[in-house]
């Protein structure tokens, strides 16, 4: 038998208040025995039956919880690949603060609205790596956010092609190719949209053929903004200053051909809501099943004995003292 409450401060006062003022009573009637010069054992079954209704509405209260029931738990969820843009045009601050820190602040958002599934981190610019792998770890995945930058990475230029690549692989990694199973896969590409890859469209042709879906998620403006660089702000191989403007037709583009969506962040709209009820209508796969002990409270059987004591108290009158 286990318990599912423990012996708390509201527990030991009752069990305290009780114990004194019986003592009390036993003091009162022990004495009052002796002035008349009869026995005081009269009281000792009524004790026995109130002392034993009071152990068992405690136990009540505490919940015992016994049995040997078997519960099947299913363990449906999905797996979520994150590739979030770190080239140098995410500091733009056309998104206040930053473009960057908007995109770690709705990412905590989406950890948190995905609490049940499976999310990794990937980061890129020209090159793509594994920022965080799969994984439920809540806190794990909002300590890698926070330490997102953009000197985490190389900062050549943006290709879409390797971090969709990789979200591939590492959502196929170890796993049957069923279409059934991929459609519980998802990608979330999150840039301004600026791509001077070469392999991107080999790499959508290849997720669209496995049924994974693939979000893509701009941040910026059309009017764009100066990207802050150093101690002024970057320039091009002429010297003028670069304004960095949200390319969405590469990423409307990117979503259009591989049968996803496109969602925006800008400085009148944020579509994160939107991005986190579509994906929420994506139905789970089933992860693991898996049987475990069910032991339920069975606080009703000691509540019921200690009513049917209490009664029998009531109904069950005893003389203590002959006069």
């Amino acid at each position: 038998m286990t318990w599912i409450n423990s012996l708390g401060t509201i527990e030991i006062f009752f069990i305290v208040i009780f114990t004194v003022l019986y003592l009390a009573y036993i003091y009162r009637v022990i004495k009052v025995a002796k002035a008349l010069k009869q026995s005081s054992s009269g009281f000792i079954p009524k004790l026995i039956i109130r002392t034993l209704a009071f152990i068992l509405l405690i136990a009540a209260l505490l919940g015992p919880s016994f049995g040997a029931d078997k519960k099947e738990v299913k363990s449906v969820g999905k797996d979520i690949m994150i590739a979030i843009d770190l080239s140098q045009s995410m500091n733009a601050y056309d998104i206040a603060p930053s473009r960057l820190e908007k995109v770690k602040f709705e990412l905590k958002n989406i950890v948190d609205a995905f609490s049940s599934d499976r999310i990794g981190l990937l980061i890129f610019s020209s090159e793509a790596f594994v920022q965080c792998p799969l994984t439920f770890d809540q806190n794990a995945l909002n300590l890698f956010i926070e330490t997102l930058n953009t000197g985490l990475v190389p900062s050549s230029g943006t290709d879409f092609g390797a971090p969709l690549t990789m979200a591939y692989e590492k959502l196929t990694d170890n796993e049957e190719s069923s279409a059934d199973k991929q459609k519980s896969k998802i990608i979330i590409l999150i840039s301004d949209g600026e791509d001077f890859g070469d392999d991107t469209d080999a790499a959508i042709e290849q997720i669209k053929e496995s049924g994974i879906r693939l979000f893509t998620l701009g941040i910026g403006t059309k009017k764009g903004s100066r990207i802050p660089y150093r101690n002024g702000f970057k320039k091009n191989d002429r010297g003028e200053i670069v304004v960095s403007k949200l390319d969405e037709e590469s990423l409307q583009d990117l979503a259009y051909k591989a049968d996803g969506e496109y969602f925006e962040i800008n400085n009148l709209v944020n579509e994160v809501g939107r991005l986190i009820a579509t994906i929420n209508t994506i139905e789970g796969e089933l992860m693991d099943t898996r049987f475990v002990d069910a032991s339920a409270n069975k606080y009703m059987y000691a509540l019921a004995a200690a009513l049917l004591l209490l009664l029998i108290d009531v109904l069950w009158s005893k003389k203590l003292f002959s006069i």
